[in-house]
């Protein structure tokens, strides 16, 4: 279906045809004309269908209709607030809903979008909220600071949008998003988008929408027809490295986003890898702002040919040259896999999606197997193949058998028992970073391969040239 049979203004339909867009995906097509009615919303969409357009083109609409009524014109020197805010879980998808807002809206005259998150100084984001405001896009930690000191305006919200909702509850954001939606009109649109509606996030749907309208579009089962999936299994961190440095030297390789659990081993990896000539960073929730926007912006414009990152960058990450996403260390909740692997094939594009993993992982392989309803295969590489037999996996699950009991197949989250409410949020913090610390362990291990006492090499910058080095020999047997 084309925009124009949407109900959308003109000036919209123009900027979406310059952005080079002709056709409306499903989840836009879909929510589009009910989010235009001023129907409150709970949508289910995979990553990568276009849903940002499906809710930042009404929010603008919103915006072009409050220009041409007079009851709603606004005096100048009197702070107003938003007309629509956006609550997203990491500064990384803020801004790239920011950036589809400029390039949607490019036709309507004198749109003012902000952001508002962590890692950011305070004195722009205060000016920015003070002056005139018809998009305000946040994270919810920093937001609910500006909230306290009173230099948040949100009286004025006609819409409020709430965008990977089961993300940001499972950020621990509860409390912020419930204290943040009181100070905003009841009488406001809410549009609510998650992966999932179950549990936790069911409830804060019931307690913030009003007779909601459901699209569901897709479903973490949906197969993932551009994306090949492989598991390779390892019998050591060594054999593991081994499978990696294979990975990433081979030619159909463009550019490759390599996940760790944890931000040491980010940064670890990310020097170890540029000791061999990879033009490679990091990026992860512990970083300042300022750097990671230089990572980001070294990745699109190709500069950076590997980034190593946490699930920070699991969403809200959107190049369509990333033509490989590598699990090197295992995401903590089955639902990031997902996500995850939806960084490659995207733009109508092919990518691979591959699994490295270790006999200790094969629990996590079955849950995420267990909540996509599908089996990664294993396959191995010539020369590398794994010395231990493969562990022993099942066949997945029938779909609602495994997440209708907890979401993700996750271990539950520490804080209230199941059943009496929200969990509390002792590890979230307020810029929506993923917390340093390995949730999987009491311990703060140092990663494979490197103790506790080594000293990082110095990381080689975007522009080195400098061709690979012949990896040191090994006695373990897994050399190339």
């Amino acid at each position: 279906m084309s925009f124009d049979t949407l109900g959308l203004n003109p000036a919209l339909v123009k900027a979406v045809a310059d952005a080079g867009y002709t056709a409306a995906t499903e989840v836009q097509t879909r929510s589009i004309p009910l989010a235009l009615t001023g129907a409150d919303l709970m949508v289910s969409a995979s990553t990568g269908s276009g849903k940002t357009a499906s809710f930042i083109l009404p929010a603008l609409e919103r915006v072009l209709a409050a220009r041409g009524d007079n009851a709603k014109r606004r005096e100048k020197g009197v702070i107003y607030g938003p007309r629509v805010l956006v609550l997203t879980p990491t500064r990384e998808l803020a801004m790239q809903i920011a950036k589809a807002a400029g390039i949607y809206g490019r036709h309507v005259p004198g749109l003012r979008v902000a952001t508002v998150v962590g890692g950011v100084p305070y004195p722009a984001q205060i000016a920015a909220l003070r002056g005139p405001l018809d998009i305000l896009i946040s994270t919810p930690g920093r937001l609910l600071d500006h909230l306290q000191t009173g230099k948040a305006v949100l009286e004025n919200v006609e819409v409020l949008v709430l965008d990977e909702a089961d993300r940001m509850l499972d950020m621990g954001f509860i409390d912020d998003i419930t204290t943040i939606a009181d100070h905003v009109p009841a009488t406001r649109q809410t549009v609510m988008y998650s992966a999932t509606f179950a549990g936790h996030v069911g409830r804060l749907a019931q307690n913030l929408l009003r007779d909601p309208q459901r699209v569901d579009v897709a479903s973490h089962t949906d197969t993932h027809e551009n994306i090949e999936q492989r598991l390779h299994w390892a019998d050591n961190a060594n054999h593991k490295n081994a499978l990696l440095d294979h990975l990433l030297t081979e030619r159909e390789m463009e550019q490759a986003l390599v996940f760790t659990s944890t931000q040491r081993d980010a940064d670890w990896l990310a020097d170890r890898l540029a000791d061999m000539g990879h033009a490679v960073a990091s990026l992860h929730g512990g970083m300042p702002q300022g750097r990671r926007n230089r990572v980001l912006q070294g990745l699109r414009s190709r500069q950076l040919k590997v980034l190593v990152a946490t699930d920070v960058a699991a969403r809200g990450i959107d190049v369509p040259t990333i033509s490989h996403v590598i699990n090197y260390g295992l995401p903590m909740k089955a639902e990031d896999y997902v996500h995850r692997i939806g960084r490659t094939g995207r733009a109508g594009r092919n990518g691979l999606a591959v699994t490295l993993a270790e006999r200790m992982d094969a629990g996590m392989i079955r849950r995420i197997q267990q909540f996509t309803t599908q089996s990664i295969p294993a396959k191995t590489i010539v020369g590398l193949e794994p010395k231990s037999p493969e562990p022993k996996m099942f066949p997945p699950r029938a779909e609602g058998r495994f997440d209708d009991r907890r979401p993700g197949g996750g271990r539950p989250s520490f804080g209230k028992a199941p059943g009496r409410g929200f969990a509390s949020k002792p590890f979230a913090t307020r810029d929506g970073a993923a917390p340093a610390r390995d949730a999987r362990s009491p311990f703060d291990r140092a990663p494979a391969g490197r103790s506790e006492g080594f000293a990082k090499a110095p990381r080689k910058a975007f522009g080195d040239k400098g061709g690979f080095k012949a990896p040191r020999a090994r006695s373990d047997g897994y050399g190339r």
